[in-house]
């Protein structure tokens, strides 16, 4: 069976289509692409319909700008084949169009059409429709799915606004140079044919990719009011892509940027994870701050950028973060996940390590001390930025992993390397060390201890950094004593062990294989080590 094909002529007879809701929807499908041929004949309409007088776009030869055909999915040529066979207009629109014209493999496809989504629906097989919003299609093709949009009228009087002027609400169908028009940036509003290799281009945006400059289309005042949003995407794009930002562009960011304030919670999370993965997190950062738009998105880019503390602090918190985001910008490059509870731990580490160690020094436990400092921080950025559940128990888990890792001895290091989130506390380490926030060597004994060929050598090691720290005069040695350490709650728990320190072969054999799996599995989202 076919994912798309002609739609078969209903029997005649008010009964059997009344009777038959999928055959009334398909008589009406029929009737629709008759008006519409039948349009394109009427005067004002002798280009079709979106290309009226006066809203012509311009036509690029694809290839003649950069575009290899090649470099196209083919879920997203299927879709536009199989709407256009059905007689309607469809386009590879938005991003992919952009990454494709600077030589770039898009990840995903979207496809723009003068099909409702009901008549996408009816046309792919395997189709869902999705969203409130924005009402889309979304088509599958085995693991790919393509997004295909309806092509949308511009803003507008009839639209659903709050009192700020930003849309809230925008299912209004129309023409082709309207769905141009109310795109926000110019090199988005792109719409390539892949069938006929042409490229339709309503607002100049192959000249600004050329160019490489960020332009919004239409006021920009006007645009900030109808979505705040547009003004994160502006900077975010203009990092990611290394563009100049139009001075146009950027004049009203400084009054509107409260408005950010009014925006969804969840829809600010969303946008800095797309900063974040951007590739230039850190110039995203920076660019935020600079326009005035970080009060309103969350209070870490203060403390990123402006972090408290002595000089020596300040400096060792800097460079912890640009660290961690360099790192992150290098997986991003190479195609590598990136784990978002990772990325969250190391923006807001060092605050939480600043109050660590302070109730440390006034006669805290450490491992109390980290859970007070934890909650202090994550309290203050939940205020402000709705980050989402999973994540904070990601990042909280990465963080109480810390002081694990200075108990070497006995069968701490054993159940620490099966834990589920050691690669990513690992990975943390790493870069606590680098820059002078662990003990010197410790990052180099944990690799020894991960890398090592089979539980004799690990056992080894465990042996003799048990021994070094054995006191002569003991009558005990520590390693045989039972092992006192702090679970995630701040409970303790105790292990005995053999006197000669190594752990019982039972216990090696499961915890060896338990952290094979957890080194390679939480490994690839780690986001610190490349």
């Amino acid at each position: 069976m076919n994912d798309f094909g002609p739609m078969p002529w209903p029997r005649a007879g008010p009964f059997l289509i009344s009777s038959n809701p999928q055959r009334l929807d398909t008589l009406s499908l029929v009737i629709r692409k008759l008006l519409r041929s039948l349009a394109r004949f009427a005067p004002g309409h002798a280009h079709g319909r979106g290309h009226a007088r006066g809203h012509d776009p311009k036509i690029h030869k694809a290839s003649q700008i950069g575009i290899d055909r090649r470099l196209v999915s083919s879920g997203a040529i299927r879709t536009v084949e199989g709407l256009q066979q059905a007689g309607y207009k469809a386009f590879v629109v938005g991003g992919a169009v952009r990454d494709l014209m600077l030589g770039l493999r898009p990840k995903d496809f979207d496809v723009a059409t003068d099909a409702t989504p009901e008549d996408v629906q009816h046309i792919f097989r395997r189709a869902r429709m999705i969203g409130k919003r924005f009402r889309l299609v979304h088509v599958l093709f085995g693991p790919e799915t393509i997004e295909v949009s309806t092509f949308r009228a511009a803003a507008g009087e009839d639209h659903e606004t709050d009192a700020h002027g930003r849309v809230l609400r925008d299912n209004t169908f129309g023409e082709q140079h309207e769905d141009a028009a109310r795109r926000d940036l110019s090199i988005n509003a792109l719409y390539y044919d892949p069938l006929s290799d042409t490229v339709l281009d309503y607002h100049h945006g192959v000249e600004d990719l050329q160019a490489r400059r960020i332009r919004i289309i239409g006021q920009p005042d006007r645009r900030y009011r109808e979505d705040p949003v547009r003004m994160l995407r502006v900077v975010r794009f203009a990092a990611k892509l290394q563009f100049d930002l139009e001075s146009k562009t950027t004049e009203p960011i400084a009054d509107l940027a409260d408005l950010i304030l009014n925006v969804p919670q969840a829809r600010l999370f969303d946008e800095m994870i797309k900063l974040l993965q951007s590739g230039q997190a850190f110039l995203g950062l920076q660019q935020l701050r600079r326009y005035g738009l970080h009060h309103g998105c969350l209070p870490l880019v203060d403390m990123v950028l402006e972090p408290e503390g002595s000089e020596k602090e300040k400096q060792q918190a800097l460079s912890f973060v640009k660290l961690a985001l360099e790192r992150t910008d290098q997986r991003v490059q190479q195609g590598k996940p990136i784990s978002v509870g990772f990325l969250f731990a190391s923006l807001l580490w060092c605050p939480v390590y600043r109050h660590w160690k302070q109730l440390e020094a006034q006669g805290s436990k450490a491992v109390p001390a980290l859970h007070e400092a934890i909650d202090q921080v994550i309290d203050q950025q939940l205020d402000r930025l709705s980050i989402q559940k999973r994540v904070v128990a990601d990042l909280r888990e990465i963080w109480m992993l810390q002081p694990r890792f200075e108990k070497r001895n006995g069968q701490a290091p054993f159940r620490l390397l099966s834990h589920l989130r050691f690669r990513a506390g690992y990975d943390f380490l790493l870069l606590r060390e680098a820059v002078g926030q662990a003990p010197e060597g410790l990052g180099a004994w944990w690799t020894e201890f991960l890398e090592a060929e089979g539980e004799e050598h690990r056992a080894e090691l465990v042996h003799k950094t048990s021994a070094r720290r054995v006191s002569p005069r003991s009558s005990r040695s520590e390693s045989d004593a039972p092992e006192q350490t702090e679970s995630l709650d701040g409970s303790a728990t105790a292990d005995t062990q053999e006197k000669s320190g190594r752990p019982r072969r039972r216990r090696r054999s499961r915890s060896a294989g338990q952290a094979q799996g957890g080194a390679e599995g939480d490994g690839g989202t780690g986001g610190a080590e490349p």
